[in-house]
């Protein structure tokens, strides 16, 4: 993965991820996607489910289909600027990515005859079906809930690793237990369920791919024990605001998190040990200090 020097005037395009857990048997897993090598948008790298928001995503029909009000969708964001069609609709396009992407599909509890037909019906969402339209047809609605707003970041006017700007939500959710991931083989042609540790012990090894986003929310990921611990962290705040500052030396080029001396907002977005700062070193991101302390 090559650095983008290329400073770019566009504002950035809203979009959504998922940031899919399950408890294995070395602790917290995630899920991460191998996105097609052709891909105008981080290709062969290892990402989160995720995509950009489409005007469906906040139509009448699509918040009709939702367990939880626009409002209180709203309210969970943390957003005031928004309103609550536009926060409803970062949830929708969350949940629908994931599908599309990952086969797995958030309904309401309880929906096992949905859950254990999964894999058809995100067929039918890759086909271009309206998620609207077959949550309607199953007479389910979509599983908000099972959604936990973690964090939002922002691309910078001069990216690090791709010539296109994201305003991007991250979610975590936990799998649906009876449900089997299930690639596209288009947009995305892997799928890997890894400990955090393991998915960075990976990229060290240039054995995977990874943009700033996944390596850091990766290092954030570590402190929990399981995905209850992860979930109640992410309902218990508001999701914070990242927006890298890239930073150029001598050396090399930094990218610089809130709560670096570097950037301009002085409170971390994100707790200790988490560093706020990623250098590039030998084709890789890395903290200043090496992986070394994080995954050894």
């Amino acid at each position: 993965m090559e650095l983008n020097h290329e400073t770019i005037d566009t504002p950035p395009r809203d979009s959504a991820s998922v940031v899919m857990l399950r408890d294995g048997a070395q602790g917290l897993e995630v899920l991460l996607m191998r996105r097609h090598a052709d891909s105008a948008v981080l290709g062969g790298a290892y990402v989160f489910p995720g995509g950009k928001v489409d005007a469906a995503d906040a139509s009448a029909d699509m918040l009709a289909r939702l367990d939880q009000p626009p409002a209180l969708l709203h309210a969970r964001l943390g957003e005031p600027g928004l309103t609550a069609q536009q926060a409803a609709a970062f949830f929708v396009a969350a949940a629908r990515e994931a599908a599309e992407e990952s086969g797995l599909l958030l309904l309401q509890r309880g929906d096992d005859e949905i859950a254990l037909h999964s894999a058809d019906a995100c067929a039918r969402l890759r086909a271009g079906e309206p998620l609207a339209a077959l949550l309607a047809a199953h007479g389910a609605r979509l599983d908000t809930d099972a959604l936990a707003p973690w964090s939002r970041w922002i691309t910078p006017r001069r990216p690090s690793v791709m010539n296109k700007r994201f305003d991007t939500r991250f979610f975590l959710a936990a799998a649906p237990p009876a449900q089997q991931t299930q690639i596209d083989d288009f947009e995305v042609t892997e799928a890997r369920w890894l400990t955090p540790r393991a998915a960075l012990q990976q990229y060290r090894a240039h054995e995977i791919d990874m943009a700033p986003p996944q390596i850091v929310s990766l290092l954030h990921l570590m402190q929990y024990r399981d995905v209850a611990q992860a979930m109640a962290d992410a309902r218990s705040r508001t999701p914070p605001l990242i927006e890298p500052q890239p930073v150029e030396t001598p050396e090399t080029r930094v990218l610089c998190y809130p709560g670096d001396a570097d950037h301009p907002v002085p409170q971390r977005a994100l707790p200790a040990p988490v560093p706020t700062r990623l250098l590039w070193r030998n084709k890789r991101f890395e903290p200043p200090q090496g992986f070394a302390e994080f995954i050894d």
